[in-house]
C-alpha cells in the first residue's frame, strides 16, 4: 500500500510538472526542448553510480532492521533535488552576476559534495564488509549443522568488529527512509555532474531570454520529477528483491551473503574513485592511473548502468545457485 501511495504521489508530481511547463511555455515553443532536456537529465542522473550504491546499501541496512525501505530513493532524490532547485532559483533571479561566480561556487561545492559522497560510501562499504564476513561464517556454520538457524541469523545481522563498532554510530543516523533526505542534500552540493551543470546553464539561458523566474523554475521541477521517479523505482525494486530473500531464514542468510558482497564491491569502488578523483583534482595530478580515475569519475552515469547490471546479475545468480544447491533442504533437515 505504501508503494502504491508513493507512486500515486510521484505520478501526480510528474503530471503537475508537465502541466506547469505547458502553462509556462505555452507562448514560448522554443523552450519546450529545454523542458524535455531537463526531464531527461533527471531520469539519467538517477543512474549515477553514487545514487545506486547509496540507495542499495541503505535499503539493505533498513530491511535487515525490519524497516520499510521503499521510500529510500524518494527521500534521497528529494534532498538532491533541493540543492538544484535552489541554485536554479538563484541563477534565474540574478543570471548575469551569478554566472561570473558560478565557477568558484562549483569548485567549493564539488569539494563538499564529492567528499560527503565518498566518505558515506566508504563508511557504509566498510561496515557492510564486516557484515559480509560474519554472514559468511554463519552461513557455513549453519550449512554444516553446527548451530541453529535462529542463532546464526542473530549473530550475522548484528555483525561486530572494531571498525564496524566505530562506524555504527554514524550509520545509525540513517535508520529511517526520510533520513536519506539530508544525505541526498549533501550529495547534491557538488554540482560536479554534467546533468546538474547543464541544468544550471539552461536555467540561466532561459532567464536571459526573458522568461520570468516562475517559468525558469519549471526546469528544475522537471529534473526533480524525473530523478525522483527513477530513484524511487530503484529502491522499490531493491526492496522487492530483498523481500524474496527475507521469506525464509536460510535464504535470508544466503541472499545477504551474495548481495552484500556486490554492495561492498560497489560502495568501496565508487567511493574510492570519487575520493581519488578529488585528490587528483585538488593536487593537479594527471596522467597514468590518475587520468583513468578522473575519466571514471567524470562518467559516473556509465558506471551506474554497470552497477545496475552487477546487482541484476547478483540477484539472478543468487536465486539460481540457491535453488541448484537446494539449500532449503538444509533448513528442512
Amino acid at each position: 500500500m505504501r508503494t502504491a501511495s508513493t507512486y500515486a504521489l510521484l505520478v501526480t508530481a510528474n503530471v503537475a510538472a508537465w502541466v506547469w511547463a505547458a502553462l509556462a511555455f505555452g507562448q514560448r515553443p522554443s523552450l519546450w526542448s529545454l523542458a524535455v532536456l531537463a526531464y531527461i537529465f533527471g531520469l539519467r542522473h538517477a543512474f549515477d553510480a553514487d545514487h545506486i550504491a547509496a540507495i542499495d546499501n541503505v535499503v539493505r541496512k533498513l530491511m535487515q532492521q525490519g524497516r520499510n525501505a521503499t521510500a529510500v530513493g524518494l527521500f534521497f532524490s528529494l534532498g538532491h533535488s533541493t540543492v538544484v532547485v535552489l541554485a536554479c532559483a538563484v541563477i534565474a533571479a540574478s543570471a548575469a552576476p551569478l554566472q561570473r561566480r558560478l565557477e568558484s561556487l562549483h569548485d567549493i561545492g564539488a569539494v563538499i559534495g564529492t567528499s560527503v559522497s565518498a566518505i558515506f560510501l566508504l563508511l557504509i562499504g566498510l561496515f557492510n564488509l564486516f557484515v559480509l564476513r560474519r554472514t559468511l561464517m554463519t552461513f557455513r556454520s549453519v550449512h554444516r549443522g553446527e548451530r541453529t538457524l535462529d542463532a546464526g541469523l542473530g549473530d550475522a545481522l548484528t555483525a561486530g568488529g572494531p571498525l564496524a563498532r566505530l562506524c555504527r554510530p554514524l550509520l545509525r543516523l540513517v535508520s529511517r527512509s526520510w533520513h536519506m533526505y539530508p544525505v541526498g542534500l549533501l550529495f547534491g552540493l557538488g554540482f560536479d555532474t554534467a546533468t546538474e551543470v547543464g541544468l544550471l546553464s539552461i536555467s540561466a539561458q532561459s532567464s536571459m531570454q526573458g522568461a520570468p523566474v516562475t517559468s525558469v523554475l519549471v526546469l528544475p521541477a522537471l529534473f526533480a520529477a524525473g530523478m525522483s521517479l527513477m530513484d524511487t523505482t530503484d529502491s522499490v525494486l531493491m526492496t522487492g528483491a530483498y523481500g524474496w530473500a527475507f521469506v525464509h531464514p536460510l535464504r535470508k542468510l544466503w541472499y545477504n551473503l551474495t548481495i552484500t558482497a556486490a554492495s561492498v564491491l560497489v560502495a568501496l569502488c565508487i567511493g574510492s574513485i570519487e575520493a581519488a578523483a578529488l585528490v587528483a583534482e585538488r593536487f593537479h595530478l594527471q596522467g597514468g592511473a590518475w587520468g583513468i580515475v578522473a575519466g571514471l569519475n567524470d562518467d559516473l552515469s556509465s558506471l551506474g548502468y554497470l552497477v545496475v547490471g552487477i546487482f541484476l546479475a547478483s540477484w539472478v545468480l543468487s536465486i539460481a545457485v540457491y535453488r541448484l544447491k537446494r539449500f532449503d533442504r538444509v533448513a528442512a533437515g
